[in-house]
């Protein structure tokens, strides 16, 4: 098992800096402009003089300095974290839950940018166990797991999400979904990835992450199961497609595929956000707005569809999907229009409108009065994975 050293809480205040220059000021700045444009246009067309008023270029000329100066400090101050988060003082973003929250957040958000700016600050896919990274090679698996059993069962975490959301309640909600499936002889994986990448990205990472972890566990492999929350089971449906064109790939031990909660068909918040971009961006005064809403990731993008019929379900494997909704029932009105606020229930059953479905034998579960997180640590779903991994 090793720890790689990891992003620092400076590295954290360099990126404030740089994401306060880009999008605060400059969208106060832009937004500032563009009224004072407004006000001023229409203040010549009104008394029919051109070119623009000393008290106007008097204000633009202040307006300017002001913001150049608050951009140039917030730069240099990030120049500046950069280079002592370089030498690597300071605590790791890892050493806290409260960074760790901050860092999967971030990446959900940015994911893609960070990989390609600050790649130091990008999650890589892997498996975890107690806060550190499991290598995936035969000594380190075999440390890790000393009680390794041939059935695995993996677990993969939504957008903006890390390994430790499926903790979530266990103090008043009793064990995870891993401690009761290792009671019953499955050895639970719980891997931790960068959910702001292209969903194919991460599909492939997945799948190379997970051959390896076969080809090395301590003992023969017999049997795979899936667990995605939200966009993890996304992923695990990429990853699906990817290990397709692998000589003997691990895919061909998986026999059940859990989805909790997973947006096959897309999800309603993400269209939104697209759409308030474009609608933002129409007028000069809310275009700045607008460029807030477009530093969203790719792994937001891909949300916006989902995964249709070309990624199809693996042929021998079992589906088991689960929705949510805030109402009892998924078939009442506010339910099935806000499901458990980020995913229909049509959706999580991969079925359209015209009632074509992307898993036709699949087994489907209703949980009611529950939202999108409730589904971490719930007890129909606890009995329901019991039952389907017996």
């Amino acid at each position: 098992m090793t720890t790689a050293p990891g992003p620092t809480v400076l590295d954290a205040a360099s990126l404030l800096c740089e994401v306060a220059d880009e999008l605060v000021v400059k969208t106060v700045r832009d937004t500032h402009t563009a009224w004072v444009d407004r006000v001023h246009g229409l203040g010549r067309r009104a008394t029919g003089a051109t070119g623009a008023s000393l008290p106007e270029r008097v204000h633009r000329g202040i307006a300017d300095a002001v913001y150049a100066g608050l951009g140039g400090g917030l730069r240099l101050a990030s120049t500046g974290l950069d280079r002592a988060a370089a030498t690597g003082v300071g605590p790791r973003l890892e050493d806290s839950r409260e960074g760790r929250f901050v860092s999967s957040a971030v990446n959900g958000l940015i994911g893609d940018r960070l990989l390609r700016e600050r790649p130091q600050m990008a999650i890589p896919m892997g498996l975890r166990l107690d806060g550190r990274d499991v290598t995936p090679e035969p000594a380190s698996l075999a440390a890790a797991y000393p009680e390794a059993t041939g059935h695995l069962v993996v677990f993969l975490h939504g957008l903006c999400e890390n390994e430790s959301y499926w903790w979530r309640r266990r103090e008043t909600a009793g064990p995870t979904y891993a401690e009761a499936l290792a009671e019953r002889g499955w050895t639970p994986l719980l891997l931790r990835a960068n959910t702001g990448l292209p969903l194919r990205e991460n599909g492939a990472a997945l799948t190379g992450l997970l051959q390896q972890v076969v080809e090395h566990w301590p003992v023969p492999v017999t049997r795979i199961a899936l667990v995605g929350h939200s966009l993890g089971g996304l992923v695990m449906r990429a990853a699906g497609a990817v290990a397709a064109q692998v000589q003997e790939p691990w895919t061909a031990k998986v026999s059940d595929v859990v989805t909790l909660g997973t947006p096959h068909l897309g999800a309603p918040i993400a269209w939104g956000i697209g759409h308030g971009s474009r609608g933002l961006g129409l007028l000069p005064e809310t275009a700045a707005f607008g460029r807030l809403l477009d530093w969203r990731s790719q792994g937001v993008h891909d949300l916006v569809a989902g995964l249709a019929e070309d990624v199809p379900p693996l042929p021998h494997a079992r589906y088991r999907l689960v929705s949510a909704t805030l109402t009892a029932s998924e078939r009442h009105p506010v339910g099935n229009v806000v499901g458990d606020l980020l995913v229909r229930p049509r959706s999580a059953y991969g079925r359209d409108r015209r009632g074509r479905t992307l898993f036709p034998d699949a087994e489907v579960l209703h949980v009611g009065r529950t939202d999108h997180f409730g589904l971490l640590n719930h007890p129909d779903v606890h009995a329901a994975l019991e039952r389907w991994l017996a």
